[in-house]
Formats: C-alpha cells, structure tokens, sequence
C-alpha cells in the first residue's frame, strides 16, 4: 500500500488542471473527478451484483442476460474496460510499465481464483481481472505510439474480424459457439469455468473484442480530457444506436463479447460519462473509484470467508440473511438489501482508507 499516491485504479486516471468539479482536498488537484466517480460506481455495481442474498431470489435487472440480450447488469464490466482505455490514454506509460502492471492484475486474479483452498490441478485460468490485466497490455501498447485514428481503424478492424469469425459457427448454444471451441482448443477443461467446462466467458477469442472496448476508451479520451459533454453525448448516442442496429445482425451478447455488444456499451459509457460531467454527483462513489482494485478483491476474499465460515452448520452469509432479511421481506427485496448491505459495508472500509489516504498502487 502507498499512502502517498494519488488515487489509483487499475490503470491511472491521469492530470489535468483547473477541475472545478473536485469533492474535497484529499484528491489531487489534477483529477477528473467524474471520471473516478463513474469508475466508482461500476466498482459498487459488480459488489451489488455479485453479492444478493440468495441467488435463487435476484431481481431481473441485478442479472445477466441468459445468453442474447442485456440487462444493466451487462453494462458493468464493458463500462469498466472502457474507462481502463481512457485511463490509459490520460496517463500513457511505457512498454515495461505496462507490462509490470497488466501482469500484476492477472497474477492478482490467479490468487482470486485460487483462494481459499489454492487447488492448482482446476485453477481456472481466465477471469474478470485476467481479462482486464490482458485487455490493458494489449491496448496500451497498441496506443503507445498511434494516432487516435489509428486506434479507432484498429478497433474496427477487431470488431469486423470478430465478426466474420463467429459468424463461422453458430451464435447458440454457447457450447457450440466459435468462441467455446477456441476455449476447449486451449484451455484444459478443469481450468475452464466451472459453471460450465465446455466454455469460459472471460475466454480467449472473446477477449479478443474486449480490447475494443479499452480502445474506443482511447479515443473517447479527449473528450473526457476536455469534459466535451456534447461530443460524449452525440458520439455516445451514434455509437448506441450503432450497436443496437448492428444487434439485429449480430445480437448483443455480453458472454461472446459480441461486436455490437462493444459498440453498444461503448455508447452507452461516453452517455453515463456526459451525464457525470455535467451534474451528476461524485460522492459517494468516488470512494470506490479510490481503491477498485482493494473493493474487488477484498469483497471476492470476503464473499468466500462468508460462505465457507459456518455457525451451527450455516455459513455466515446464510444465517445473516436468514436472521436480518429473509423474514421482513419478499424474497427479492430480501436479496437485494443483503447486497446493499454488504455494498456499505464495503463503502465503510474503503471511506476509511480514502480518508488516511492509503491507495493500493499497481
């Protein structure tokens, strides 16, 4: 931990002058404070989601899609590595930089996945922070030196071939997919996620568009830099309506990272930006736009305690939920106040390393 750095997420956020927009003077001056409060919010969306009381019990909006589709649910993680890319543009590093970096994030979702029994023979070796890990060195070396047209031909062509390659197989069921057999061809099947063994959503092939993603954030960057709330909501609203139309073709499907998918949310971001720019409130969320990296992996330590810790053969999250919500409360609202509890908890320890300036730094 440094508790002299500035705010640090998986990739920097970068400098800038003059942000009238700024909470408090624990931040430095230099910072696009909307920036870390959209961050920030998407850290307390993937804990919200991740985290209901009952999986059996989850109301449809706090779910992913079944397969085609989208749900809010879906925006969160495609929202994350769009904002890995403007983080990326506003704080260029070099090669070595980002290769210490990006490996250090894989490495931290290798623990996640091992922890708490570290069974190597099924580690799974894919996963949301190898995919972000992956997706930063790959975009920020392919924008170290390019232009911002470069970056967005480069993208294109992503999503086109992307395209042509699943349009190779069939778009369902997900074990048949291109992409599930890319999964199955290199990945050994007690590595591949569980839920499943015959493919992977964070897999390979899929994460191939995911690098789109970050690389429409690159060149979304400059408006960001220049808080241009009318080029983040014209370019936004194109690009939405882009991927909704495209959706007809290729459907929106967040597992297969579809090309319209990353059209789509790339959208749908530089809108949620615009509105965070122009009036939408930083606090409390820029306290988990602090310490993203701490919130994911010590609320995915802390799940996992919960769940293996038992009190008279009931894991501790069972018997919280069973004795503090289940009985005042439908079902569903039960679950998702359990979340919501668990979400302020969270915003209790992470407010308590903002407020002592402590940041984990990568």
């Amino acid at each position: 931990m440094d508790s002299e750095a500035g705010l640090q997420g998986f990739a920097e956020t970068g400098q800038l002058r003059d942000n009238p927009r700024m909470p408090d003077s624990r931040l430095p001056t230099a910072r696009i404070v909307a920036l870390d409060a959209f961050r920030g919010a998407t850290v307390a969306g993937m804990l919200l989601v991740n985290n209901p009381g009952t999986w059996s019990a989850i109301w449809w909006p706090l779910e992913h899609a079944e397969w085609h589709g989208w749900t809010p649910t879906d925006l969160i993680f495609p929202f994350f590595l769009f904002i890995v890319g403007i983080t990326t543009e506003l704080s260029r590093k070099a090669p070595a930089g980002v290769f210490r970096r990006g490996l250090l994030i894989i490495a931290c979702g290798l623990l996640l996945n091992l922890f708490p029994f570290f069974h190597f023979g099924e580690l799974r070796f894919m996963g949301v922070l190898q995919r972000i890990g992956l997706v930063y060195i790959v975009a920020a070396l392919i924008a170290y030196r390019s232009s911002r047209r470069s970056v967005l031909v480069t993208a294109a062509a992503i999503l086109l071939a992307y395209w042509a390659l699943l349009s190779l197989g069939p778009l369902q069921p997900p074990e048949a997919t291109v992409a599930a057999r890319v999964d199955r061809a290199l990945i050994p099947e007690r590595h591949l996620w569980k839920q499943s063994r015959t493919w992977d959503p964070e897999g390979p092939l899929s994460t191939i568009p995911a690098v789109a993603t970050a690389l429409l954030g690159i060149a979304a960057a400059p408006w960001v830099r220049s808080r241009n709330v009318k080029m983040l909501t014209i370019g936004g609203g194109a690009a939405a309506i882009a991927g909704l139309a495209w959706g007809f073709v290729l459907p929106i499907n967040k597992n297969l990272w579809s090309s319209s998918y990353v059209v789509f949310t790339a959208g749908a971001a530089c809108l949620v930006l615009a509105l965070w720019i122009a009036w939408l409130p930083a606090k409390p969320f820029v306290v988990f736009g602090a310490n993203p990296l701490v919130a994911f992996l010590g609320s995915g330590v802390m799940a996992r305690c919960l769940g293996l810790i038992k009190v008279g053969g009931v894991s501790l999250q069972a018997l919280s939920y069973r004795t503090l919500f289940k009985p005042y409360f439908s079902p569903q609202l039960a679950s998702f106040l359990w979340a919501l509890a668990f979400v302020a908890v969270w915003y209790v320890l992470l407010l308590i390393l903002y407020r002592r300036r402590v940041f984990l730094r990568l």
